[in-house]
């Protein structure tokens, strides 16, 4: 018989069993995926944004499906009423919670934190903070090197070339978390989201001694504590010479910005003050 012909079908049949090996492997390994993920994730907004803390929309959805209950799964993205569409999708009860929106806890800007070295590096706030604490007096400082620009996927995060600082785009920023992971010096925080986006908070992550803070920056908090006495909602605390405002209890009552000596409790999105309005709370302090 014909050299070529034999290895034809010594070939062909070579191939057909190859196949058929094949195609048992597969049967016997196949996986089956639950056609509801394919549901779950259509109705995801796609952008793959790690804020759920799963790999993608997919990963998601993957576990959206597995999972007993909705209770510890939320995509920030998608918000409550994505949840709702879920929820819909599995017959499931959905879980709602506060929308959040990022803030900057840093209002360290040349004026009021005084350059003392020149960073030539690469320009980047991760590699930055690992070589040297900073191009200011202030440690905990924004490096205004913009890695949580880079990771914002949004757009809700921008430079400020006056200040130096980042500056959040309420309107854009769906508290996905990636800025707040990206940021070397944590001073991204996710806060909750109140009426008209208005926020209190205090704008400082400097944990030395009043001293020390306030001469690294003129806005430093110094844990003088007056913003605590001042609270009638018990939503301020002391740490490690660090005031905080807890998002939860703050009422946005706005005594404790009128009173904080170094202007380092922000106000943002609120009307302007009567002067009478501080006066009146001054006094107050003042007699107390």
């Amino acid at each position: 018989m014909n050299t070529v012909v034999i290895t034809i079908i010594s070939l062909s049949v070579i191939g057909s069993l190859s196949g058929f090996i094949l195609f048992l492997i597969a049967r016997k390994f196949k996986v089956f995926e639950d056609p509801r993920i394919d549901d779950v994730e259509a109705v995801l907004p796609g952008a793959n944004c790690g804020g759920c803390g799963y790999p993608g929309c997919r990963g998601f959805a993957e576990n959206c499906v597995k999972a007993e209950s909705l209770d510890a799964l939320f995509c920030p993205v998608g918000g409550n009423d994505g949840m709702v569409k879920i929820a819909e999708a599995l017959g499931k009860v959905a879980v709602t919670k506060d929308p959040t929106v990022a803030v900057i806890r840093c209002s360290g800007s040349p004026d009021h934190r005084t350059r003392t070295t020149r960073y030539d590096s690469a320009a980047t706030c991760e590699i930055a903070s690992g070589l040297f604490s900073g191009d200011t007096a202030c440690s905990y400082g924004c490096l205004g090197l913009g890695d949580c620009v880079v990771v914002c996927t949004f757009d809700a995060i921008h430079m400020n070339p006056v200040t130096l600082l980042p500056e959040v785009i309420d309107e854009k920023c769906t508290s996905c978390g990636a800025c707040v992971k990206a940021c070397p010096k944590t001073i991204v925080e996710l806060r909750k989201k109140s009426k008209k986006d208005r926020k209190i908070f205090v704008s400082c992550v400097n944990q030395d001694k009043g001293a020390a803070a306030k001469k690294a920056c003129s806005v430093a908090c110094i844990a003088c504590k007056v913003c605590v006495k001042t609270c009638e909602f018990d939503a301020i605390t002391i740490e490690n010479f660090l005031a905080y405002i807890d998002p939860v209890k703050c009422t946005l009552c706005r005594k404790c910005v009128s009173v904080c000596p170094t202007d380092s409790i922000l106000e943002i999105n609120f009307p302007p003050r009567k002067v009478a309005e501080v006066e009146t709370v001054v006094s107050e302090i003042q007699a107390n």
